[in-house]
């Protein structure tokens, strides 16, 4: 900043602005003459790119030298990277997430300083100049890209940034959000066959998506879960219990929205086939894309 002129206190007045290579001892002193200067550029075509300077700004007049202004630390300008990051990875998280990784550009082979990674992000139709951009700070090396179309085909590519630009780009890398959730209409059938034994075999029939059906005795909290790719199946139950049941359909897209549940009253001796009880509780399950999975068992909280 330059110095007012009710404190230049004379006639002649101007600055030495000293400066040296960071870490040397000797400096380099110039003479700007004009009292109201405020700048002064020092053009070194060798000078290396982002290079650390020393700097301190004096004043004089024609009746001396004044005093120093503190040292500062400057840097030449900087160029923008010069090598592209490598081994891009992207992967599909939701049907509107994907999550982008990479690994920084070696050290030996580019130029200039990386202060973060910008990712760009664009849909197969659409043009790559209008893509989604996301940017990282520092040493980050993977990111997450949200709000994207589901099962929808999206190219990638990163390149490194710093104050001078953006570096050269990647090659793009191709990946395809998974399938949203849809909608469509099932009704769940209950069959309760009759069983002489301890266990009562009930017969779940309803239509594609594939689904998950939970059930769990309706003064228990804990759910036990089956998932199923068949358009039935069969739990064998103990009889002398009330259960209660819900289907809903899952892929890669995530679960669907859960059925009403559906109430199996405790059987004593008689067993209703298709009784209104039963099958009164009838459901819309979501639909889903076909997913292959074998019929598992788990437990769930």
């Amino acid at each position: 900043q330059t110095v007012p002129e009710e404190l230049q206190n004379g006639g002649g007045f101007g600055y030495v602005v000293a400066f040296r290579p960071f870490g040397t001892v000797s400096w380099m002193q110039t003479v700007v003459a004009s009292p109201d200067a405020a700048r002064y550029v020092f053009r070194n075509e060798s000078l290396p790119p982002f290079s650390p300077y020393e700097v301190k700004v004096g004043v004089y007049n024609n009746k001396g030298e004044g005093s120093f202004s503190p040292v500062t630390v400057v840097y030449s300008a900087e160029e923008e990277p010069t090598r592209a990051p490598t081994t891009v990875l992207a992967r599909s998280l939701s049907a509107s997430d994907v999550e982008v990784s990479w690994a920084p550009p070696w050290e030996n082979q580019h130029k200039g300083r990386i202060q973060g990674y910008e990712v760009r992000c664009w849909q197969h139709d659409e043009k790559e100049e209008n893509a989604k951009r996301i940017r990282t700070v520092g040493n980050q090396t993977s990111t997450k890209v949200s709000n994207l179309r589901g099962n929808a085909l999206y190219h990638l590519a990163v390149r490194a940034y710093n104050t001078a630009g953006t570096g050269p780009s990647s090659a793009a890398v191709n990946v395809t959000t998974k399938k949203p959730r849809d909608s469509t209409s099932g009704h769940p059938e209950v069959d309760i066959s009759e069983d002489n034994g301890q266990l009562c075999p009930f017969c779940l029939l309803f239509s594609p998506p594939w689904p998950q059906v939970l059930y769990r005795w309706s003064r228990q909290s804990s759910t036990s879960v089956i998932e199923t790719n068949k358009t039935s199946v069969e739990l064998s139950l103990p009889f002398d219990e009330d259960y209660i049941i819900e289907i809903k359909p899952f892929s890669d897209g995530g679960d669907g929205s859960s059925s009403e549940q559906i109430r199996i009253p405790k059987i004593s001796n008689a067993y209703a086939r298709g009784s209104g009880s039963s099958t009164s509780s009838a459901c819309t399950l979501s639909a889903l894309s076909t997913i292959m999975i074998s019929l598992t068992a788990r437990s769930s909280l």
